[in-house]
């Protein structure tokens, strides 16, 4: 408990020949994190003269190339059968996704994996492509037919054949358009040029541009063009034009048309190949997958002509057997060296946690601040004990969190199946929404003063007005007794930091930081004891002057350590240590906010109903659902980012060690396929 796995270091060496089968075990065990020795290899002398740098299997190559061809005809099929989902299916999707089955696999070696993939993907591919040819022979076909289409839609108002337009061997067209403004100055220059020159003109869709055909000599050729770039006219492309606007854009449509349907016939057929080959193309994908992973992996050992040798950490409990395992595949033919790692070694060594299964799901709110040290305490199941309570504390509303704790189910059964961070999120609003209803039922939040305010005007003869939950305990009644939940939340920091500082002074102990221990930890100790000491000696006439002494004695030592351990500067760690404290009355803020916002609803809805005629009832339900809705997404969100806060911030700052590594396991990841050796 609040240590990671034991860890140790295995150094393998076998003979070469029996590498790929150790590999492969490891890799389907996934119970060692492998290190890459290449680096150390290229860098350390000594380990130069006896190693050198593997490389990748030499099939590498072969496999990424057939995976990429397996990936583009999965991406294919995936937009042939992805459905346009309607919002109903959508919401379904992720409240109950559909989980492939697995399906059951031979252990072939590389050679036949390549040769499998190449027939399957071969034939895939063979017909798919001739349909993609089709397709994309369509689309740039409706390219070209929408391009002449919308040049027709510009020259619509000119009724003539626009094959007329192309160029001959004596004279050149110029078909274009040009702004308003210009025109006139543009059609008194080109006139200058040469009064041969045949302007044909119409408006444009566009008011503001006039449409102009040009036809001249080929001798006025770069005048026309001179003049055409001066005026900044547009000029369209009128090549392979036939027939009149208006015969172009039916002929177009028509064809378009056509185009369409063809391109549906063709979208039918590739369905009814992916259909077929769909779930074929996942599996050797995912044995792809594995195996280029499994042959990359070599680039990272160490050889000799002969042998092997690669690095790797394993978890103390998983050691005997991954020793075993190595030496069933290398028939003995191995040499390991096992090694405990020392605290030195603390930045190197992959870390991975060791939680019970009710702590499991906030690992990932620990791993998200940073990761830890190898020796240092793990927090997270302080995390899962507090995170819930001050989520809960600060929301303090049971209807809130029946509906939190329902959406925190939701997401468990849903997108929880095929991820384990929205499994885990699922738990902790599970959790967080079940301690919000406790902790609300005891201090009278229940769609804030619902009981008390809407129950006796629907029912008054049951419900008295202004009455509390009947769960709700006096003294904690948030709506008759703020001060008392401040002083909880006060109280529930100092207990809170307490227990980081004492961490803290474990962690510096553990790495031989005796000072900073006793002046970043245990001082505040010192400081809270004389604080209480005088409390005593001020309430209790008996102590009297002895709890002052001890106390004034206990506040000058805690000052001497603050100096001794930041000079003067340390002394400001008091404003610090005070503003942690003072930090978690955010817990009574939130609170009370909800229940405020809460009660605010309720007397808007009562007024509604009660002021407005004829509609007001329905007013009145809008605004209470509209609004409780409101304050729930808000308020559950500002409780889940505060209770990261007090843990991030306040907490994790007394005592958190940083490290480096997250264990990595060298492993598999099947979600279509699993070996029949798995039975």
């Amino acid at each position: 408990m609040f240590q990671t796995e034991r860890m140790r270091k295995l150094k393998v060496i076998t003979l070469s020949e029996y590498s790929p089968v150790t590999v492969k075990k490891l890799h389907e065990e996934g119970i060692v994190q492998i290190n890459d020795i290449s680096e150390r290899i290229q860098q350390n002398p000594e380990w130069g003269q006896l190693l050198k740098p593997s490389k990748a299997a030499p099939l590498t190559s072969k496999i990424s190339s057939l995976l990429m061809k397996a990936t583009g005809i999965s991406e294919l099929f995936g937009d042939v059968l992805t459905p346009n989902l309607g919002i109903k299916d959508m919401i379904s999707s992720y409240i109950n996704p559909v989980i492939p089955t697995k399906v059951e696999v031979e252990e072939i070696d590389i050679d036949s994996l390549i040769v499998k993939a190449e027939s399957i993907l071969g034939e895939v591919e063979s017909q798919t492509s001739v349909i993609e040819d089709k397709i994309a022979a369509l689309d740039t076909e409706a390219s070209e037919l929408n391009s002449k289409k919308d040049l027709a839609e510009k020259l619509k108002n000119f009724d003539m054949d626009l094959s007329l337009l192309e160029d001959s061997k004596y004279t050149s067209n110029i078909v274009g358009r040009i702004n308003v403004e210009s025109a006139q100055e543009f059609k008194k220059d080109i006139k200058n040029i040469s009064d041969d020159i045949l302007i044909l003109e119409e408006n444009d869709n566009d008011k503001n541009q006039i449409i102009f055909i040009i036809k001249f000599l080929n001798s006025y050729k770069n005048d026309a063009y001179s003049l055409l770039r001066r005026f900044e006219f547009e000029k369209f492309e009128i090549n392979g034009l036939e027939g009149s606007p208006n015969e172009l854009i039916n002929s177009a449509d028509s064809r378009l048309k056509s185009i369409e349907n063809e391109k549906s016939q063709l979208s039918s057929e590739l369905k009814e190949l992916a259909d077929k080959w769909d779930d074929e193309i996942f599996i050797i994908k995912e044995q792809l997958e594995i195996e280029k992973d499994r042959n990359e992996i070599f680039a990272t050992f160490g050889e000799t002509e002969s042998t092997t040798m690669l690095e790797a950490w394993v978890p103390l409990k998983k050691l005997d057997e991954t020793l075993a395992l190595i030496d069933s595949s290398t028939d003995g033919h191995s040499v390991v060296e096992v090694e405990e790692p020392t605290i030195d070694d603390d930045d190197e060594v992959p870390v991975l946690k060791d939680n019970p299964a009710y702590a499991k799901p906030y690992e990932f709110l620990v791993d998200m601040y940073a990761p830890l040290k190898y020796n240092a305490i793990d927090p997270t199941i302080l995390v899962a004990l507090s995170f819930p309570f001050f989520f809960g504390f600060c929301l303090t509303d049971g209807f809130y969190g029946i509906i939190d704790a329902l959406i925190g189910y939701i997401i468990f059964r849903g997108l929880g199946k095929r991820s384990e961070t929205m499994k885990s999120f699922g738990l902790i609003l599970i959790a967080c929404g079940i301690w919000t209803l406790v902790l609300a039922l005891i201090s009278n939040g229940f769609v804030g003063d619902f009981y008390g305010r809407i129950f006796p005007l629907l029912l008054p003869d049951f419900f008295a007005a202004g009455a509390a939950l009947p769960t709700t305990i006096g003294w904690f009644d948030a709506f008759g007794h703020p001060d008392h939940i401040l002083m909880m939340a006060i109280l529930t920091g100092i207990i809170y930091l307490n227990i980081g500082f004492i961490i803290g002074a474990i962690n510096n102990y553990r790495y031989g930081n005796k000072k900073e221990a006793l002046t970043a930890q245990i001082v505040w100790f010192v400081l809270e004891a004389g604080i209480v000491f005088l409390a005593l000696g001020f309430i209790i006439p008996s102590i009297g002057m002895i709890g002052f002494a001890i106390g004034g004695a206990l506040l000058v030592a805690s000052l001497g350590l603050l100096l001794y351990g930041g000079g003067a500067y340390g002394i400001m760690d008091i404003f610090g240590y005070m503003g942690d404290i003072i930090s978690f009355s955010r817990l009574l803020a939130l609170c009370l906010s909800t229940g405020g916002i809460a009660m605010t609803v309720n007397i808007l809805t009562v007024m509604c109903g009660e002021m407005i005629p004829f509609i007001g009832i329905v007013l009145a339900v809008i605004v209470f659902i509209f609004g409780h809705i409101v304050n729930l997404l808000f308020q559950s969100l500002g409780a889940f980012i505060s209770g990261l806060r007090l843990n991030y911030v306040e907490f994790f700052s007394q005592f958190y060690m940083t490290g480096k590594n997250k264990f990595q396991a060298f492993g598999v990841n099947r979600v279509y396929t699993k070996l029949k050796s798995d039975n």
